[in-house]
């Protein structure tokens, strides 16, 4: 198999945090439109990720906020957002960078993204031009498990027609119900087997 110098899986993962960058940011300028709404699910445990103590003890590893109806000063950068909401009653303010973003929803349009963990891939790439000459033969070896399970399942920033978990909702806003299906793209089809 050939080895993809290029790290297309890379580019299209920093392409698509755009589109979450770009719609977040229209929303903090003009705030949202007509029934548009966000899940947007993050790695509590990702560098620069900011919670209270409280909220980091209730969410230990993935969290899921909602902005619909209770969030304000929403305020977005290159790297990252910050937002105060709403959990349980209790204000909250969280800064989440974009790097830390595990999926993006909006239930209006029934529009997804789903991300893979991109240290790793990272780690892959440090690996093929340094020690893992193994990997460079076969980018398969330098993947664990999990991450090769995860590439060949197609858990990959791609849309996605799901609603997320409505149990790990963070807002009293209540969750829309799909009401369409959707196609989920595998960007296995697009590899050469």
């Amino acid at each position: 198999m050939a080895v993809d110098h290029i790290r297309y899986d890379i580019l299209v993962q920093e392409a698509l945090r755009g589109v979450v960058h770009r719609v977040l940011m229209d929303a903090a300028k003009n705030g949202l439109p007509g029934e548009h709404h966000f899940y947007i699910s993050f790695d509590t445990r990702a560098d620069g990720v900011r919670l209270s103590p409280r909220m980091l003890a209730q969410y230990p590893t993935e969290m899921t906020v909602v902005l619909q109806h209770q969030f304000w000063d929403l305020a977005v950068t290159e790297s990252g957002f910050e937002v105060g909401v709403s959990f349980g009653g209790v204000p909250e303010r969280l800064a989440v960078p974009f790097a830390a973003v595990k999926a993006f929803f909006d239930p209006s349009v029934q529009f997804g993204l789903q991300f893979e963990e991109t240290a790793d891939a990272e780690a892959q790439v440090s690996e093929q031009t340094g020690e893992g000459a193994a990997a460079a033969n076969d980018p398969d070896a330098a993947r664990s498990p999990g991450e090769h399970q995860a590439m060949t399942q197609g858990n990959v920033a791609v849309p996605v027609p799901a609603n997320p978990d409505p149990a790990a909702t963070t807002s009293d806003a209540q969750p829309d119900k799909p009401v369409g299906g959707g196609e989920v793209v595998r960007l296995d089809r697009f590899r050469k087997k």
